[in-house]
C-alpha cells in the first residue's frame, strides 16, 4: 500500500519537476509535496527543474548539471550558475551553502567575468555555510568544513578542507559506496 502511494505521489510530482529522482529514497515524500507547492504553485524558484527549498535561491539553473542529489534542497542556499556548475553523483549540500560561479570585473562592477564552471566531483559534501567561489574544482570525496571559503581548486580528492581561505585539513579514506 505504502509503495503504491509513493508511486502515485512521484507520478503527480512528475508534472511539476522535469528532474525527479524516483530511485532516491533519502527525500521525504511529504517534504517533496511541500516544496512542489511552494516552488511551482506559489512561485519560489519556479524555473528550477528539481526540488529546491523556498528559502534557497538558484540562478541560471539551465547552466547547472546536477548529479543524483538536489542542489539547494537545504535551507538558505545561494547557487549562482551563470558560469556553470557541475555536480557529480552523490554531492550533498548543507544549509546556507553559497556556490558562486561568476565574479564581477574589478575595473567595472557592472560587468561580469566569464570563466570555467565550478566542478564538484562525486561523493562530496559541502557543509553548512561554506562558500565555493568561481572556477573551483573539488576532487572526488572532498568534504568542505562548515564555514570554509574555497577560493582555489582541490582536485586531489579524499580529503577534508576548511578555513578561510580553505586548505587541506586531513586526508581521508576512499569513499565506501
Amino acid at each position: 500500500m505504502r509503495k503504491n502511494l509513493k508511486q502515485l505521489v512521484y507520478f503527480f510530482l512528475g508534472f511539476f519537476y522535469k528532474e525527479l529522482s524516483k530511485s532516491d529514497s533519502t527525500y521525504s515524500v511529504m517534504r517533496l509535496i511541500k516544496y512542489a507547492y511552494k516552488q511551482k504553485i506559489i512561485g519560489y524558484n519556479r524555473n528550477v527543474p528539481w526540488p529546491v527549498h523556498f528559502t534557497s535561491q538558484v540562478k541560471c539553473s539551465e547552466k547547472i548539471q546536477r548529479g543524483t542529489k538536489y542542489p539547494g534542497y537545504a535551507k538558505g542556499c545561494y547557487i549562482d550558475g551563470r558560469n556553470g556548475i557541475v555536480f557529480e553523483e552523490n554531492v550533498i549540500t548543507g544549509p546556507h551553502v553559497s556556490i558562486i560561479s561568476q565574479n564581477h570585473d574589478s575595473s567595472d562592477f557592472n560587468k561580469y567575468n566569464s570563466g570555467k564552471p565550478i566542478v564538484i566531483r562525486k561523493n562530496s559534501w559541502l557543509s553548512a555555510r561554506c562558500i565555493i567561489l568561481p572556477e573551483v574544482e573539488l576532487g572526488e570525496h572532498t568534504i568542505v568544513a562548515a564555514g570554509a571559503v574555497v577560493t582555489k581548486s582541490f582536485p586531489e580528492g579524499n580529503q577534508i578542507i576548511g578555513g578561510n581561505p580553505a586548505k587541506v585539513i586531513k586526508k581521508i579514506a576512499v569513499y565506501k559506496s
